[in-house]
């Protein structure tokens, strides 16, 4: 592997995330504007916290609707309508304390990692389904 790629993956910190945090910028989803504005809060509020986490943005989820999205893996917890400030909740009580929030949680993937997400014990309590999304089989 050549120098450029080990200082890319070591600036990434791949070696030393716990958590992927992607975040859907627009443009269908929300204004680019207002995709740019939650992305470098994001940017800023995971330095200042020492998280453990890479982020990812993207240009399109292929939702185009009720943006901008964030989805947080290995739990594969999808949040829509992201603003700073639901971001700051959703990185106390979720990045930082373990708890997803529920009233914005509006789908769960976590790509076949529940197993190990459980026996690690990264999240107390909680197992994910293969796909859960909100409302699809509420009774």
């Amino acid at each position: 592997m050549n120098d450029l790629v080990q200082e890319g993956l070591a600036k990434a910190g791949v070696a030393k995330a716990e958590r992927h945090l992607f975040l859907c910028i627009g443009p269908e989803c929300c204004a680019p504007a207002e995709g740019d504005r939650v992305w470098d809060y994001v940017k800023k509020r995971v330095k200042e916290t020492g998280l453990r986490a890479m982020r990812t943005k993207a240009g399109c989820f292929r939702i185009c609707a009720g943006g901008p999205w964030l989805v947080v893996y290995p739990e594969g917890v999808w949040y829509g309508e992201v603003t700073p400030e639901r971001f700051e909740r959703i990185l106390q009580e979720h990045l930082l304390g373990g708890v997803p929030v529920e009233e914005w949680l509006v789908a769960r993937n976590g790509l076949g990692c529940a197993e190990e997400m459980t026996k690690s014990a990264s999240l107390p309590g909680e197992v994910l389904a293969a796909v859960q999304v909100r409302g699809e089989n509420d009774e």
